[in-house]
């Protein structure tokens, strides 16, 4: 399947399709929202395709540069900020039509949302809350490490001792994490609950998606907020102080890698949307 073709570029192409799988997890599409959901992703990746990846690509370039030449946290700090405003704004683009969608919604329909909230739980807590703290350090050293070398190939053992005191200090809270995470989740409910009890119009639906999107980029609780503003700082500086250790030849690979990353984007910025699969709507 990769033959003539990277896995970016086959992962973006199919991205339509399991984007409706993964939506329909939670949602549980009838057959009146099937095809509508269906078409709401292809316009939505279509005007992604033409407008945003020539802008991500030209981000992947920028990168290549400062790759190269040591970071400060405050560099890091803005490049995280360019990574989320671009989210913020797909995420806008796709308001209409998923309040099309979130107005069908029947009330057993949320309470299938409320299920796999619980299900997702379980996930996170499988992930990120092992019993012992021994473990859950050991897992987020893991995960760090293969994210770093998905970018500068295998780091050397003074590099992962790095990450690992970096790790060990880290202000990172899994709990209060989860603790968020469950309230943001009944805040979701509880306002489908209430649109879809009273028909609300598609104005006042926006209003509530954009107001969950607002709460994604800041907690209204206060003591959340300042975790994440406590982590946000930390994981700058953390960065930067792993990319200043890396050597030539890392640095040189991971210009290579957002090379590689800018050359898919182009190309499929490029390229007509394949046509979705034939694939039965619904379950």
């Amino acid at each position: 399947m990769l033959s003539g073709c990277s896995a970016v570029r086959l992962a973006y192409n199919q991205a339509p399709e399991l984007t409706y799988w993964w939506l329909d997890g939670y949602f549980d599409f009838n057959e009146q929202q099937a095809p509508q959901a269906r078409a709401a992703l292809a316009d939505w990746f279509a005007w992604h395709r033409s407008t945003q990846l020539g802008d991500y690509a030209a981000l992947l370039a920028l990168a290549q540069r400062d790759v190269q030449t040591d970071a400060t946290a405050e560099q890091v700090c803005r490049w995280w900020d360019e990574l989320r405003r671009r989210l913020e704004q797909s995420f806008e683009h796709g308001i209409p039509a998923l309040a099309d969608l979130v107005s069908t919604l029947q009330p057993e329909q949320v309470k299938h949302i409320e299920r796999r909230y619980r299900k997702a739980d379980e996930d996170f807590k499988s992930d990120f809350l092992q019993a012992a703290p021994a473990d859950r350090l050991e897992a987020s050293i893991k995960r760090t490490v293969s994210r770093a070398e998905t970018l500068y190939g295998r780091l050397d053992d003074a590099q992962r001792a790095t990450v690992a005191r970096a790790m060990a200090r880290s202000p990172f809270d899994a709990q209060l994490w989860m603790l968020e995470r469950q309230a943001r989740q009944r805040e979701i409910v509880q306002t489908l609950k209430t649109l879809v009890a009273e028909r609300a119009d598609a104005a006042r639906v926006q209003a509530a998606l954009r107001v969950f999107a607002a709460h994604a980029a800041l907690s209204p609780r206060e003591t959340y907020r300042a975790h994440s503003r406590l982590l946000t700082d930390y994981n700058c500086v953390f960065v930067a102080q792993l990319h200043n250790s890396t050597t030539a030849e890392q640095r040189r690979r991971a210009a290579d890698k957002l090379k590689g990353w800018e050359d898919d984007l182009r190309s499929l910025a490029a390229q007509t949307p394949p046509s979705a699969p034939g694939l039965p709507a619904g379950r």
